[in-house]
């Protein structure tokens, strides 16, 4: 494992991922206040002070050079600049090697393939930039859509863990899908 840190946009076909920035406030809150986009996730819907300190939280997260810490960025399409997806990838073990991916995306940008084609650039970072040996992706297990964009990404189902977590007032069940170094190298084969 080497040290990571976000030092420019990463290009995809259709899309750039740049690091998160005071501009971006309006979509982060947007995000964050629509109760379709945050149903699945830990937190309930947002005000606007939430959304600004999770904004300012994620302009900080740029390196991953140990436990916990957390690479932040979003998606925007490159002839527009408009915001497409949030992702972050964060560092789950360092001794091991393991991280993990995560994304959201704006309702009106959803179905269009937007948060494969960003999180298939951050799997590139987590392995080849990064080095880790294992990706996994944890999801609320009533999130098909997630749970596609991770099949979509090579990731296979590895646990599905029975109302295991306290969530917005009642039990919910999570999924954990997972890749290996190895899998994402013959991916690119």
């Amino acid at each position: 494992m080497r040290a990571f840190e976000y030092r420019g946009p990463i290009e995809t076909e259709r899309l750039l991922l740049r690091a998160v920035e005071p501009g971006d406030f309006d979509v982060v809150y947007a995000m964050r206040s629509d109760p379709e986009v945050v149903r699945y996730l830990y937190w309930g819907v947002q005000t606007a002070e939430e959304a600004r300190a999770a904004l300012e939280q994620r302009i900080s997260f740029r390196a991953i050079r140990a436990d916990g810490d957390v690479l932040a960025v979003v998606a925007v399409l490159r002839d527009t600049d408009e915001v497409v997806a949030d992702l972050i990838l964060r560092c789950l073990s360092w001794e091991h090697a393991v991280g993990e991916i995560g994304f959201i995306v704006p309702s009106e940008h959803q179905g269009r393939g937007y948060a494969t084609e960003a999180a298939r650039a951050m799997l590139a970072v987590a392995f080849d930039g990064v080095g880790f040996h294992r990706v996994e992706g944890h999801l609320d297990a009533r999130n098909a859509a997630s749970a596609r964009v991770l099949e979509k990404l090579g990731m296979r189902p590895e646990a599905h863990l029975v109302e295991n977590e306290w969530v917005k007032g009642e039990w919910q069940s999570e999924l954990v899908y997972a890749m290996l170094d190895r899998e994402w190298r013959a991916s690119r084969a």
